[in-house]
């Protein structure tokens, strides 16, 4: 078994941090929130003081941070993990969700320093991430990702390889992009449904097994009542949350500018999430978009 500096032990990582105690891996964790660190001794986690503290003798240091700029910031400049490793080999591996530039730049101060990294951003939730059985999208070397795919089987389910380094933050991007729009087209049929007197539980029998099927409607159907266990019936608790989906859309809007990519939905779908967080409701899961467009008039005003 292998022992693992975790960096990040927020709402994502400290369940994944604790499925890898759970496998049998020594974890060395570290977080900003000292609070969190503590919480999961009980899990089997090894408190570190600092991030370079917690990669100390690691085989596999693994960050989970909320954007590019603290990637960027732990790996390269006031973390520095890289040059804290210098000597060892150790596999970098980060599964925060930023944008490609950054994974990019990171795996290629990695590779000057001889050092081997993956982006491995996750789909799945809090929900995933605590029954291990995350989707892992991965970017990096064949040989990296032989290396990394033992750790990443014990905190996920589904582990796919995309590509060279920065596919797995593309492949993530453009999954949750698709995702954010495929919501709010669900949220506007259940609504329209009910303007048309068609009941919920009917419409959903129907399309669940028909062509308008999503993941969006059929596991997280963002109407209350249909789907028992999705965060619609419970006030829209947070599995992920609207804050996180702009953010992710955000991304894939400036990877559309780089790139010229026509992404029109994506940005309609975008100001919907906008407007949801800017409501104080960013906390609540992305689903509750839905409650935002119950609340608009057919001109489009709250």
């Amino acid at each position: 078994m292998a022992t693992i500096g975790f960096i990040g032990l927020g709402n994502m990582g400290a369940p994944m941090a604790a499925n890898l105690v759970k496998a049998g891996h020594r974890v060395n964790g570290y977080d900003v929130n000292a609070k969190v660190v503590q919480a999961l001794a009980a899990a089997g986690v090894q408190a570190a003081h600092s991030a370079a503290e917690a990669t100390r003798g690691a085989d596999v240091v693994i960050t989970m941070l909320p954007a590019g700029e603290h990637v960027r910031d732990v790996w390269l400049h006031q973390g520095g993990l890289i040059e804290a490793v210098k000597g060892s080999t150790p596999l970098l591996i980060d599964c925060s969700t930023i944008d490609v530039d950054s994974a990019r730049v990171v795996t290629d101060a990695a590779r000057v320093a001889g050092l081997e990294m993956l982006d491995a951003p996750v789909s799945g939730g809090v929900g995933g991430a605590t029954a291990a059985t995350l989707t892992f999208m991965v970017g990096g070397s064949d040989t990296a990702f032989a290396r990394g795919l033992p750790v990443l089987q014990a905190m996920g389910k589904n582990i796919v390889h995309a590509g060279g380094p920065g596919a797995g933050q593309a492949a993530k991007i453009c999954n949750n992009m698709m995702l954010a729009i495929n919501m709010v087209g669900v949220s506007e049929g259940f609504l329209l449904a009910q303007n048309l007197g068609l009941d919920w539980d009917k419409l959903f029998q129907i399309a669940s097994t028909s062509s308008g099927q999503s993941w969006a409607l059929s596991s997280y159907c963002p109407a209350p009542g249909p789907v028992p266990a999705a965060p619609s019936n419970r006030d829209y608790a947070a599995g992920f949350t609207a804050a996180l989906m702009l953010k992710d859309v955000k991304l894939s809007q400036a990877a559309a500018d780089a790139t010229g990519s026509p992404t029109p939905l994506a940005a309609h779908a975008m100001s919907f999430y906008q407007a949801v967080v800017d409501a104080g409701d960013g906390g609540k899961d992305f689903s509750v978009v839905f409650r935002r467009l119950a609340n608009l008039n057919r001109q489009g005003q709250a």
